[in-house]
């Protein structure tokens, strides 16, 4: 991760917000840090953050009504929130209100570090070609459509979503952690199953595929006509 990416740090404690700026800052990212919403409102008119890591937590304003706000404002900073452990109700209410996740405290900083990756890396997908040509076969991913000679064929949810991601870096190998990431199934075995049932509806001769490609020690890769 390089320092392109820009964080923003919301705790009303010292030690937390100082622990995971170290800790963050040798991931790669850029950290910045408010010990309250009134700080953090500021910060946010003057920069532009990759990811705010907001405590719910905290006295005064709240972490839920920062974001509420920010959403309000049409700031979409992808959010994650730091809950206290066995409150459901905020975690609820801090998804209906757009966060992106949460992690519940106390955690490891390693795994908000992952959580965090996996925030950015969604945020920054880039948009898939409008259409993708398979051997007579056409892809819209905005649509959510494959086509073909005989009409539309159709896709299972799995499928879609394993395509669409896919179409993103057409001759790009991607990792079946990645794929399992961006699937509802979410296991990397699953992933090699989807594979299998995709390349039947549209390779020409899915025993020998040359749209959706094997990367020995990686996952796989589309090639377009």
């Amino acid at each position: 991760m390089t320092t392109e990416t820009h964080l923003i740090i919301v705790d009303d404690d010292d030690r937390i917000r100082d622990l995971l700026k170290q800790y963050l800052t040798r991931q790669g990212h850029a950290v910045t840090t408010a010990p309250d919403a009134a700080s953090a409102r500021k910060l946010f008119q003057r920069f532009s953050f990759d990811l705010a890591i907001l405590d719910i937590m905290m006295p005064g304003e709240d972490g839920l009504s920062l974001l509420k706000a920010l959403r309000a404002d049409g700031n979409q900073t992808p959010v994650l929130l730091l809950t206290a452990r066995g409150q459901a109700d905020d975690r609820i209410e801090g998804l209906r209100l757009g966060a992106d996740d949460y992690l519940p405290k106390p955690f490891e900083p390693e795994e908000l570090a992952l959580r965090t990756s996996a925030i950015i890396r969604r945020s920054h997908v880039p948009p898939p070609p409008e259409e993708i040509e398979m051997s007579g076969l056409v892809f819209e991913p905005a649509k959510g459509l494959l086509n073909g000679p005989s009409g539309n064929i159709r896709l299972t949810d799995s499928e879609l979503q394993l395509l669409t991601t896919l179409s993103r870096h057409p001759g790009e190998p991607i990792s079946r952690e990645t794929l399992a990431s961006e699937s509802s199934n979410g296991t990397e075995r699953s992933i090699d199953v989807q594979v299998t049932r995709l390349r039947k509806k549209i390779e020409p001769d899915p025993k020998n595929p040359i749209h959706i490609q094997t990367v020995r020690g990686i996952g796989y890769r589309l090639m377009p006509d």
